[in-house]
């Protein structure tokens, strides 16, 4: 029987709270400690009693591992966590029950950069991109809630996740830790995430606001961009993830906007989040990401993070220094700490303190849950899959498929369960170079996450011969090939924070081993383990293509199920994959080349990121975004769509096929021309994913998200002039006029189409 993944429609495996975090001891009997108080209030009265150096302890942070390293200034030895091993930490006030902040980075799992805890495993779960490939905002609540229960476990109470920036640059070395191009799929995709960690009364992160779609020079490069297409695109994706997920804090990025850091970005941080989106929670810098004292405090950053990370301490004694001359306001002190206890206590925080450290769970089961719906089928010419459980003799080659499934590098970098540090591959990396000139870093170590796809194969066919060759002999590779009835070919792309890959190429000779191993035999299947989009020159040879992406401890079992149809494949892409770097709107890297020095990016693709850009450019990609394969197939009828305040829009789905399987039902709306009658591009504002049975039909009804049918009107409208800035206050204008309907099996396969008039309509941000 083929099994759909449960989270394709069932309610979310811990939607009914959190699955561990209980109410410890009462409360003392301290004023804020009245749980019927709003967070506000409480933080008022915690915040009454505090002297100047009290607040001025939970603004400034520091490193959270005891390590000793000439670029980093340790904190004062009084005020060391007493949890070693983390990526920073802000002492407590314990007379007044407040609680030190300890950090970990969680973006695929709880992290164990450099190795800091060794043998302290954890569930790798699968990269940002996967999750968004699974186009389920369940199975990402699932993911995040697991993550928080494994920092809870470990005594951590910060979770630096919530991973979002377009991927405006596919070669970018974290693309895959975010969620893909689409601010409607991302923003959802991550926000649903950052609810289920905070669920566990542990609190998360959003990052890197804003706009920081690249990693070389990303301290250097200013990434230049008009303000509404900002506001309709990176900018949409994190305003819909601050909604959907209510993180308790935003974390701001390295890079320079319009020439101003991130950090210290009034735009960013005062007048768009603070003031147009009213965000509550604090804002704390990157490692090594603030530049200054008085313009990062009055531009709205509100916490300075490992602060040995940057060039000098900003916060601190230099804060105070700026505030007893008057150049930081008291009133502006009493903010940044506010924004920081009252998510102390919105989030929890305060009134579920840490229970004793016990040995921490796991969540494999969660992990390939959610690998199972983010493999995305991208070919399968003759029905070659699924793979019969009695296929003879099966070669599986290349991409050390002996060991696990890649990871991508980086201070996401989970030590995954099962993990043996005799397996891991190094690699030359880049020499980074920080602003005070040390130099670290020189080599990468690729980790692969237990178990082996080798041994899940085997597993799932015990009456088949399955051998394994490393592909680095071709003559091997292509010898064993030819002696079996199916070869696999497994090839990685591996990515890493502080990098960009030069192109989206295979690396080595894989596209070679691919070419020779398919004429030994035409009976290939390629398994792409990438941290994005790649070129696949051998692509009419191959009959069968899976991109299973960076999959974590659930990959191998979850690439395993879906070669021989346990599982349906029903991942769809998240990012478009061109066919080749002349289709992107930066054909050569911005940064390629470049010494240590500032640069700049221009983003004339404006908001037309990824298919939007392919559509308008008229460039026909490898793969569209949105796209995947099936082993059943699906037929569309009477498509209606409505309007009002907004486009909805009814279609009905049929399973036509022999297997059940999930769909994803995709509706897109393209605005008429603007203003000066330039065209638009068909924008995604909403989708469902069905599993039906054989035979099955559903009506799908999907009302689309609003702001994107409309444009960002930077001008105003009729709502009145901000007083305090003197300018009038921006909206979202949904123009009148007739606009194109249609719901698609990806962007670019239109199942139906219909087209509605829509009225004017203004919403402020």
């Amino acid at each position: 029987m083929i099994r759909i993944a449960a989270a394709v429609v069932a309610l979310s495996a811990f939607a009914a709270g959190g699955a561990s975090a209980q109410p410890q001891a009462p409360l003392p009997a301290q004023p804020w400690n009245d749980t019927s108080l709003s967070a506000d209030a409480r933080a008022d009265l915690v915040q009454a009693q505090m002297t100047q150096d009290e607040q001025l302890l939970l603004v400034k942070g520091y490193y959270g591992a005891n390590v000793k390293m000439s670029w980093i200034k340790a904190a004062p030895v009084a005020l060391r966590p007493l949890l070693p091993g983390s990526a920073g930490f802000v002492p407590g006030i314990a007379r007044l029950g407040i609680p030190a902040l300890h950090e970990t980075d969680a973006g695929v799992g709880i992290a164990n950069t450099n190795w800091m805890r060794p043998g302290d495993t954890a569930t790798a779960f699968p990269s940002g991109l996967m999750n968004a490939a699974a186009w389920n905002p369940a199975a990402a609540f699932d993911a995040g809630a697991a993550i928080g229960a494994e920092a809870r476990d470990r005594g951590y109470n910060v979770v630096l996740d919530g991973a979002l920036n377009l991927a405006r640059e596919p070669r970018g070395g974290r693309t895959f830790e975010y969620a893909g191009e689409d601010p409607l799929l991302a923003g959802t995709t991550v926000g649903e995430q950052i609810r289920g960690i905070q669920s566990q009364h542990v609190i998360s992160t959003i990052k890197h606001f804003a706009l920081n779609d690249q990693e070389i020079g990303r301290g250097m490069m200013s990434v230049n961009i008009d303000e509404g297409a900002a506001r309709e695109s990176d900018l949409l994706a994190f305003e819909i993830a601050i909604e959907h997920g209510n993180p308790g804090a935003v974390m701001c990025a390295y890079n320079r906007v319009n020439s101003v850091y991130a950090c210290e970005n009034d735009f960013l941080l005062n007048q768009v989040l603070k003031g147009d989106w009213n965000y509550p929670g604090w804002v704390l810098s990157d490692w090594g990401g603030v530049h200054s004292t008085v313009a990062a405090a009055n531009a709205g950053l509100d916490q300075e993070s490992a602060s040995g990370f940057d060039r000098q301490e900003y916060f601190g004694a230099p804060l105070k220094q700026a505030l007893d001359a008057g150049t930081v306001s008291a009133a502006r002190l009493h903010d940044m700490v506010h924004r920081i206890l009252r998510t102390l206590f919105a989030s929890g925080v305060m009134d579920y303190p840490m229970p004793p450290r016990t040995p921490p769970s796991t969540h494999a089961d969660v992990a390939e849950r959610n690998a199972e719906q983010g493999i995305v089928l991208l070919k399968n010419s003759g029905g070659i899959l699924p793979l019969a459980q009695h296929a003879g003799r099966i070669a599986v080659i290349g991409a050390h498929a002996d060991l696990g499934m890649i990871s991508g590098g980086g201070s996401s970098q989970v030590l995954p369960l099962g993990h043996d540090p005799d397996k891991e591959v190094f690699v030359g990396g880049p020499v980074i170079v920080l602003r005070n000139g040390a130099r670290i870093m020189p080599l990468g170590r690729e980790i692969y996450d237990p178990p082996s796809p080798l041994a899940a194969i085997a597993a799932e066919a015990p009456g088949a011969k399955v051998r394994y060759a490393s592909g680095a002999d071709v003559a091997e590779a292509t010898d064993l090939a030819a002696k079996s009835d199916v070869a696999i070919v497994f090839v990685r792309q591996w990515m890493t924070e502080s990098d960009d890959v030069p192109d989206l190429s295979l690396p080595g000779n894989q596209n070679a081993l691919i070419a020779a191993v398919v004429r030994a035999n035409p009976r290939t299947i390629v398994v792409l383990e990438t941290g994005g989009p790649v070129l696949m020159p051998w692509l009419n040879d191959v009959p069968a293509v899976l991109e299973a992406w960076y999959s974590g401890n659930g990959g191998a079992k979850a690439v395993a199920r879906v070669l021989f149809g346990e599982v349906n494949p029903s991942g769809r892409l998240p990012i478009t994959f061109p066919a080749s770097e002349a289709q992107l709107p930066r054909p050569a890297l911005p940064s390629h080349g470049i010494a240590n020095t500032y640069f700049d990016v221009s983003y004339g693709e404006g908001a037309d990121v990824g298919y939007r850009w392919f559509e308008l450019h008229n460039q026909t990609p490898l793969f569209p975004f949105g796209y995947g394969l099936s082993y059943t197939t699906f037929a569309y009828d009477g498509l209606t769509v409505s309007a009002g305040d907004t486009i909805t829009a009814t279609v009905t789905v049929t399973n036509s096929g022999r297997r059940e399987g999930g769909e994803t039902v995709q509706l897109y709306v393209t605005p008429p021309p603007d203003a000066n009658g330039a065209p638009s591009a068909a924008r995604l504002v909403g989708w469902s994913k069905v599993s039906l049975k054989p035979g099955e039909s559903r009506a799908v009804t999907i009302t689309a998200e609003p702001r994107l049918l409309a444009r960002f009107d930077i001008k105003g409208g009729s709502f009145p002039v901000d007083d305090a800035a003197q300018k009038p206050v921006g909206v979202w204008r949904i123009a009148a006029g007739d606009y194109s309907v249609s719901v698609r099996a990806s962007a670019t396969d239109i199942k139906l189409a219909s087209r509605v008039t829509v009225a004017e309509r203004e919403m402020k941000p």
